[in-house]
C-alpha cells in the first residue's frame, strides 16, 4: 500500500508538516523563546493532525483507489481536531510522567526501574490505536485508549513488533537523511526543520499504515463478520 499510494499519502503529510514548520518559524520570529515552546507544542499535536488526516485517506485507499482529494482529505479531521489536540497534549504528559518515574526508579534501585519501563511499553503498546479509533469510530479521547485497549488485549506482543518495525524504518530514514543533508552544512535553524518535515513526510504514512492495518486487522479477530446464512435448497 505504500508503495501504491504513496504520492498521495505523502502529499498529505508534507502539506501538514510544511504547515508546522511555517507555524513554528513565524511564532519563533514573533515571540522568542516561548514562540518556540509554544510552536513545539504545536507540533506535538500536529503529529496527532497528520496520523488522522492519513488514517482517512487509507481508509480511504483500502478498495484501491483514492477517492479524496488532499483537501477532502485535510477537512475529514476538522470534526475530531480538539479531540485530537487532546489526546496528543495528555499523552505528552503521561509520556513526561512516565519517563520522570523511571529515572527515579532507576536511580533509586534497578528493579523499580525495569518494572516502570516495562509498565510504559505495555500501556504504549496498548494505547496505540488512540489516532485510528478516534478517526474510524469517533469516539471521544478516553473512550478511544479504552477501544484501543480492548482491541489489543491479547495481541500486544505482536502489536509491539509492529511498532518496532515502524520505529526502525522511522531511524533507517531519520539517518538516511541526514546523511543526504549533512554535506550542506545548513545553519542549525533552518537545519533541523528541514529534517523534520522530510522524514515526517516520508515516516508518517508508513506508521500510519501499520497502525491503521492492524487496526482493522484486531478488529476483524476480535469482531468477526457474521457467516451468511445457507441458500435455501430448491
Amino acid at each position: 500500500m505504500y508503495r501504491a499510494h504513496g504520492r498521495h499519502l505523502i502529499s498529505i503529510a508534507f502539506a501538514f508538516y510544511v504547515l508546522l514548520f511555517v507555524i513554528a518559524l513565524v511564532l519563533a520570529m514573533v515571540m522568542g523563546d516561548f514562540g518556540q515552546l509554544v510552536g513545539a507544542l504545536i507540533a506535538v499535536a500536529g503529529v496527532f493532525w497528520v496520523q488522522g488526516a492519513l488514517v482517512t485517506a487509507i481508509e480511504d485507499v483500502r478498495d484501491g483507489r483514492a477517492d479524496l482529494t488532499v483537501r477532502e482529505t485535510i477537512a475529514h479531521i476538522r470534526p475530531v481536531l480538539n479531540r485530537l489536540s487532546f489526546a496528543a497534549l495528555g499523552i505528552l504528559i503521561g509520556a513526561i510522567i512516565a519517563v520522570a518515574l523511571i529515572v527515579i526508579g532507576f536511580l533509586l534501585f534497578v528493579i523499580p526501574g525495569i518494572v516502570a519501563l516495562v509498565a510504559f511499553i505495555i500501556f504504549a503498546v496498548r494505547w496505540s490505536l488512540l489516532v485510528p479509533v478516534i478517526m474510524l469510530e469517533r469516539k471521544t479521547v478516553f473512550g478511544s485508549l479504552d477501544r484501543s485497549q480492548e482491541l489489543v488485549r491479547g495481541h500486544t506482543l505482536h502489536a509491539f513488533f509492529v511498532l518496532l518495525a515502524s520505529l526502525g524504518f522511522v531511524l533507517v530514514v531519520a539517518i538516511i537523511v541526514a546523511i543526504v543533508l549533512a554535506p550542506f552544512d545548513l545553519p542549525r535553524w533552518l537545519d533541523e526543520p528541514i529534517r523534520t518535515v522530510v522524514s515526517g513526510t516520508l515516516v508518517a504514512p508508513f506508521s500510519a499504515l501499520a497502525l491503521t492495518l492492524m487496526y482493522y486487522r484486531l478488529r476483524a479477530v476480535k469482531e468477526p463478520a457474521p457467516a451468511p446464512e445457507p441458500v435455501p435448497a430448491a
